[in-house]
């Protein structure tokens, strides 16, 4: 890994549906082998499922914002699981002297959005729904309402870090 500089970011084109890069990004970590199409059907099929669908909590029903509201609840119900999913802090390990401590350190903002995609993902694959689109609305409608395996494993991470509170001097 080169010590110089921090590698140039890609510039990703925005989905062809929304506009959002952020679902642009989502359908790029469904996809496998290429398959792009296929990822995009997986990814618009579930939003068109989420959109018959009713938030559980009020304001939800307003999506992230007020553009997200005018494309459809479905991407709002989108946006509001990936918000509900991202970790605020979680665990990296420093050494120091002969032993090895968890520290509890901060997420960045990119960061936090790719693991939040990364576990409402791996929760909608271990999901026992016939096809993966119904496996990922039924994840993202859950993750929506803060429940569901990715809000869990978020929950998880931020216990971990709680429980090393203690290590936090020993962040760099």
């Amino acid at each position: 890994m080169s010590r110089r500089h921090r590698a140039d970011k890609r510039v990703i084109l925005p989905d062809p549906r929304f506009a959002d890069l952020v679902l642009s990004k989502f359908i790029n970590n469904i996809m496998i082998d290429g398959k792009k199409s296929t990822a995009e059907g997986i990814v618009y099929g579930a939003i068109e499922l989420l959109d018959g669908k009713k938030p559980v909590n009020q304001n939800d029903a307003e999506g992230a914002d007020a553009t997200v509201n005018a494309k459809g609840v479905g991407l709002g119900l989108f946006h509001t699981a990936l918000k509900n999913v991202k970790p605020r802090l979680e665990v990296r390990s420093r050494r120091v002297g002969g032993a090895t401590y968890q520290v509890p350190v901060e997420v960045r903002h990119e960061r936090a959005v790719a693991l939040a995609m990364r576990w409402i993902i791996d929760a909608a694959r271990k999901r026992g729904e016939n096809t993966m689109r119904d496996r990922l609305a039924a994840e993202l409608y859950d993750a929506a309402n803060e429940r569901g395996s990715a809000v869990k494993k978020r929950d998880d991470t931020h216990k971990m870090a709680d429980a090393n509170k203690a290590f936090a001097h020993y962040r760099w």
